[in-house]
């Protein structure tokens, strides 16, 4: 029991650890416009 709950969050903390730097960081381009501004 104890050890499934603590499979279950490692799984949560890496989930939210992909969605962070895969989806959060192509948000931030789309607001950048067409690559005029100088980020990257």
């Amino acid at each position: 029991m104890l050890q499934e709950i603590i499979a279950f969050g490692i799984l949560l903390i890496a989930v939210g650890y992909l969605v962070k730097k895969f989806f959060w960081k192509s948000k931030k381009k789309k607001d950048c416009g067409d690559g005029n501004c100088g980020c990257s």
